[in-house]
C-alpha cells in the first residue's frame, strides 16, 4: 500500500509541477498587471514546492519502493532522467530570480516593468523548461521496460 501510495504522490506532484509551469507561462506577458506580476510570484513559489515534492517522492520511490536503489542508481537512463530534471531546475533559476527582483516594486503597489529582452528570456526560458519535461515521461517509460542508454544503442564512452 506504501508503494502505491508513493506512487501516487510522485505522479500528482509531477502533473502539479507541469500545470504549474503551463500556468506561468500563461501569465507572463507584457505589459505586466499589478495582479499577473503578484499571481506570478504565487506560481512560481508553489512550483518550486511541487519540484521538491517530486524529488522527494521519486527519492522515496527509488530508495524504498518500486524496483529498488539497485535498479535505478545503475541504470543510464535514470541518471540521464534526473540530469534532465535538475537542468530544469537550473533553468527555472531565472524566472525565479526575475520575480524576486519584484517584491520591493510589489510591496510598494507598483507594477514591475522587465525589458522587452528579459520578457522574452523568461518566456523562452520557461518553453524550454517545459520541452524538457515532456522527454521525463519517455525516459520513465523506457527505464522501467528495462532499456537503458547501451541498449538503445546510445551508449557514450570517454575516451
Amino acid at each position: 500500500m506504501a508503494q502505491a501510495i508513493a506512487a501516487y504522490l510522485h505522479f500528482i506532484s509531477i502533473f502539479m509541477l507541469f500545470a504549474l509551469l503551463v500556468l506561468e507561462h500563461r501569465l507572463f506577458r507584457l505589459p505586466l498587471t499589478l495582479e499577473r506580476a503578484r499571481n506570478l510570484v504565487i506560481v512560481d513559489l508553489l512550483y518550486g514546492v511541487c519540484a521538491g515534492l517530486v524529488l522527494l517522492t521519486g527519492v522515496a520511490r527509488a530508495l524504498w519502493f518500486a524496483k529498488g536503489p539497485e535498479f535505478y542508481l545503475y541504470n543510464s537512463l535514470f541518471v540521464a532522467k534526473v540530469g534532465l530534471f535538475v537542468l530544469v531546475g537550473l533553468l527555472s533559476s531565472y524566472p525565479t530570480f526575475t520575480y524576486l527582483n519584484w517584491r520591493n516594486e510589489l510591496k510598494a503597489g507598483n507594477i514591475p516593468a522587465p525589458s522587452p529582452r528579459q520578457g522574452t528570456l523568461v518566456v523562452l526560458t520557461i518553453r524550454v523548461e517545459l520541452l524538457l519535461l515532456l522527454f521525463l515521461p519517455l525516459l520513465a517509460t523506457l527505464m522501467a521496460r528495462g532499456y537503458d542508454l547501451q541498449s538503445l544503442g546510445l551508449s557514450f564512452h570517454v575516451p
